[in-house]
């Protein structure tokens, strides 16, 4: 029989309920997340590294976990909250429950308790410190434990889930192209058009976004984040992409050096913790958001065009809009629930970028034709 787990904030908020997963304690920042389908691709997204995960979706795992939508090799959560397990899976698809999932990657969780609660309170205060433990932990010292530890500002946390050395990324064979249903819009992959060579950072990539780079016209070889401009040059790309990842972007020294120094040599497309990058590389900065944006009904505002997106979103940071156009960029798009910057390009130079997840996994396909752009700028540039 499952015992008791606790989630305790550093503002000495408590919730109990049953625990399930792994037997053991986490410390991390305490975030929500909005979507209703995806679980699996969320509890996977290195995005998601030191974050005790709260679903607002009232019933999780009904689905099950399979080996094909995982975006990574593992969860990255450090902890996940739901406010109910479900007791059964119900697709074709599933290989194990949940449970069994988080259990055989050391992840804690917690059930049973208001998940309703908890997104208000994250809401109202922002995005907390936080213990979760599924070790009989006492409330006391699940609330010291939590106020204890140091946050994620200033820390790197990509260093923790980037790749140890560069690979060609290759799909494997459910991977190469999506269905192609007679009297859909889905269609086999861009195999008729030229094929461009594209290095692709990983600061903790997804492996939806590196489908979508080759399903759209590209050979990816895919490199660590500490990887040197210089680096890039020897393996004589025709442009360069920016991934997701963890953390706090001011933290990565070495990456805004590294694009830097790329900026005036490749067309460049940033997407989340890329397109921070991409923001400190030209010389301005980024602030914390108050509780982040993390879920799939996220919508943005093209500027220029006046077109809105409803987008995938995960990040806890965001580009400081006074000072893009100071670094000769443009704001290109924003966030209609707060206004914040959304996406951006270079006056002068191919480099553009946005703070979402145009690959969809999960949410709404609303922003896939950005990877697009992408290749139609690389081929104008290119030839």
């Amino acid at each position: 029989m499952r015992g008791e787990g606790v989630l305790a904030l550093e503002d000495g908020s408590v919730f109990r309920g049953p625990a399930f997963g792994a037997r053991k304690t986490v410390l991390g920042e305490a975030v929500f997340n909005t979507s209703m389908t995806g679980y699996q691709e969320i509890l996977t997204d290195p995005s998601y590294f030191a974050q005790i995960v709260t679903m607002t979706a009232p019933q999780i795992g009904n689905y099950g976990i399979n080996p094909f939508d995982a975006e990574s090799d593992g969860p990255k959560v450090a902890g996940y909250v739901v406010r109910e397990l479900s007791p059964v899976t119900s697709s074709w698809r599933s290989r194990q429950s949940l449970d069994e999932y988080l259990t055989a990657h050391n992840i804690p969780g917690l059930e049973g308790v208001d998940t309703r609660a908890i997104t208000k309170k994250l809401r109202v205060t922002g995005a907390l410190k936080a213990c979760l433990s599924t070790e009989g932990l006492g409330d006391a010292e699940a609330v010291r434990r939590a106020r204890e530890w140091p946050g994620l500002i200033g820390v790197d946390y990509v260093k923790e889930v980037t790749c140890k050395a560069p690979y060609v990324f290759a799909p494997i064979q459910h991977e190469e192209v999506p269905f192609t249903v007679r009297g859909t819009n889905l269609q086999p992959a861009r195999l008729d058009r030229k094929r461009y060579k594209v290095v692709a950072f990983d600061y903790g990539a997804k492996r939806s976004i590196l489908r979508k780079l080759v399903y759209h016209g590209f050979d990816a070889t895919v490199v660590p984040a500490t990887t040197t401009a210089a680096e890039v040059d020897k393996l004589k790309p025709d442009a360069v992409f920016l991934s997701n990842g963890p953390g706090d972007p001011a933290a990565l020294d070495y990456a805004h050096s590294a694009v830097s120094a790329m900026l005036p040599r490749y067309p460049i497309f940033g997407i989340c913790l890329g397109h921070q990058i991409i923001t400190h590389a030209l010389g301005a900065n980024t602030f914390k958001l108050k509780f982040g944006h993390r879920g799939g009904n996220q919508p943005v505002k093209n500027i220029e065009t006046g077109h809105v997106s409803i987008t995938a979103q995960n990040h806890g940071f965001a580009s400081r809009p006074e000072e893009i156009a100071k670094v000769n960029a443009v704001v290109t798009e924003i966030n209609l629930n707060d206004q914040t910057v959304e996406g951006l390009r270079h006056a002068k130079l191919p480099v553009f970028s946005v703070q979402y997840h145009p690959e969809a996994a999960p949410g709404p396909n609303d922003a896939d034709p950005l990877f697009e752009a992408f290749y139609n700028m690389v081929h104008k540039c290119v030839g």
